[in-house]
């Protein structure tokens, strides 16, 4: 993952923030919204673009576009910053393989304990019986 390339195909959008704030609201566009096309990116290697497709498929549009966006706070530069650091670890989680998993025996003493369990289990049920008398 090449932050450096991808930064410079990230756009970036100022527009009006929404919520409490009286009048300083109302004036300054503090939320930032980032935009970043999947389609078009060469930050990644083809395998990698198939899996964060994959993985961010919610989040893209039909055209292959991410848009994110914050406004936590009232300051633009911050709200940049928080958006940004959001991509980068969205983009982190997406593009990790999974773990393959491996196969797995169980060990010769557990399969001794679950099968001296189920023979108590089985005595304790036999020995709720009524005796047979003949």
């Amino acid at each position: 993952m090449d932050k450096r390339q991808l930064l410079s195909e990230l756009t970036y959008k100022a527009t009006r923030s929404s919520g409490p704030g009286g009048q300083h609201v109302n004036k300054t566009s503090t939320r930032v919204e980032l935009q970043w096309s999947l389609d078009t990116t060469k930050a990644f290697s083809e395998e990698e673009v198939l899996r964060l497709r994959e993985s961010l498929s919610h989040r893209l549009t039909k055209e292959g576009v991410i848009t994110l966006a914050s406004e936590k706070t009232r300051s633009q530069l911050r709200n940049k910053e928080d958006v940004t650091k959001r991509f980068f670890s969205l983009l982190e989680v997406g593009v990790t393989p999974p773990k393959v998993r491996k196969k797995t025996r169980p060990s010769k003493m557990s399969r001794m304990k679950r099968l001296q369990a189920k023979k108590r289990h089985g005595e304790k049920k036999v020995s709720r019986k009524k005796p047979n008398l003949e």
